[in-house]
């Protein structure tokens, strides 16, 4: 099933669709547009918020940096004097209600993207498949608006601002909707955004009128052992392990061998649970991996295992207009 998973999604990149899957792409498309109709027509409805929601998201499969910007902009909202929440669906928790997500909390509770919010964006973050009901936990907390991690096809959740993230190499894949191509909804929905982020990847091609770009820091490893810090090149030149059970592991891989590291890779599925064995190797070279992969290392004794810290960045105007758009309307209100 991996092997068949790692397929359709290098299909999924390539010009072309997946042909066997043409059908079923049109059946996407008819069921996803009956349901737009529906809510626009109040057949299916809008649930209400007293606080407004930002949403952030991608319109298609795999990783585009939605983690780090939703810290990145709890953190500049914070600092703008707002009390931000996020709610998050909280992907490969064992949980049924929605629940609060405390920053020591397991990653079996709360899922390793949930886990990387509430540890990171110092605001509070709920989890659960309702978005609507996690979204109604914070407001305990007095947020004065919630931050939705994901979230632009699950319209019954409310939204005064929406930003899609796309990947800058990657961009829309084949262009085609799922199972024939990665994109949950098509290409013209990106036209009805407020805001397009595109995260900057070496080779990156794709573009957007005024999109503004962002790019992911990643300079600095910490020791699973013990919490210390290196700058990242300082293994460079060194035979390394990489490990990665995300949306794209070999954009990880890239920024590994971009830093000089000389990388044996190993890709595993998105948001897989890791055992001891995935991340044994048979000589003692270091082992690296993300940080949404290294929350669910707790208790397995890892010694010689990093994880590297990924933070988004924006030049100052960039930033500026990310960050002045949604002030603006939050001010209004």
């Amino acid at each position: 099933m991996w092997a068949f998973s790692r397929w359709l999604q290098k299909t999924w990149y390539s010009p072309y669709p997946v042909w066997f899957f043409i059908p079923l792409a049109w059946v996407f498309w008819l069921l996803a547009a009956l349901r737009r109709v529906a809510y626009r027509l109040g057949i299916l409805r809008t649930a209400a918020l007293p606080v407004p929601v930002v949403v952030v998201g991608n319109i298609s499969v795999g990783g585009t940096g939605k983690t780090p910007f939703v810290i990145w902009l709890a953190n500049e909202l914070r600092g703008r004097g707002f009390k931000p929440g996020i709610v998050t669906r909280g992907y490969g928790a064992a949980m049924g209600d929605p629940r609060l997500v405390p920053a020591g909390s397991g990653v079996d509770e709360a899922g390793d993207e949930a886990l990387l919010l509430a540890r990171h964006g110092g605001v509070p973050v709920a989890a659960g498949h309702d978005r609507v009901a996690a979204a109604r936990l914070l407001l305990a907390f007095g947020v004065d608006v919630i931050l939705s991690d994901d979230g632009l096809q699950h319209y019954r959740l409310p939204r005064v601002h929406e930003i899609a993230l796309v990947d800058g190499a990657r961009g829309l894949g084949n262009g085609w909707l799922l199972p024939a191509g990665p994109l949950r909804e098509s290409e013209h929905r990106l036209e009805t955004m407020h805001q397009v982020v595109i995260k900057e990847t070496p080779g990156g091609a794709f573009t957007w009128p005024d999109a503004v770009r962002m790019r992911l820091s990643v300079d600095t490893a910490v020791s699973l052992r013990d919490g210390s810090r290196a700058v990242l090149n300082s293994f460079s030149g060194r035979k390394v392990h990489a490990v990665a059970g995300i949306g794209h592991p070999r954009q990880f891989f890239a920024t590994l061998e971009a830093a000089g590291l000389m990388v044996d890779s190993r890709e595993l599925p998105d948001h897989a649970r890791l055992e001891t064995a995935d991340l044994a190797f048979d000589d003692t070279a270091p082992v690296f991996m993300t940080e949404k992969d290294a929350v669910k290392c707790t208790g397995l004794g890892l010694t010689n295992h990093w994880y590297v810290e990924a933070a988004a960045s924006f030049d100052a105007p960039g930033a500026a207009r990310v960050v002045q758009a949604i002030v603006d309307k939050l001010r209004t209100r």
